[in-house]
């Protein structure tokens, strides 16, 4: 029997090929704050919205990460 072997991304896009918008939401919403192992599958997911969305939403994506990222660096102890 032959060896199937997928990169990350691939078995990424396997694992939710077929999910319905509320089943893509879903995975989201259960990898998000979840455990170290959900962080490549967000990324993998990241990596699709980015390279299908135009340039003002890439740069309101930025802008809301910037912010956050901001906040969280005021909030940490010196």
């Amino acid at each position: 029997m032959p060896t199937i072997t997928m990169t990350l991304r691939q078995a990424v896009m396997h694992k939710i090929s077929g999910q319905d918008e509320q089943g893509l939401r879903d995975m989201i919403e259960g990898s998000i704050d979840a455990q170290e192992a959900a962080l490549p599958g967000l990324g993998t997911v990241f990596e699709v919205i980015w390279k299908n969305i135009d340039a003002s939403k890439q740069n309101e994506l930025i802008s809301v990460l910037k912010t956050q990222v901001d906040a969280m660096h005021l909030k940490s102890p010196k």
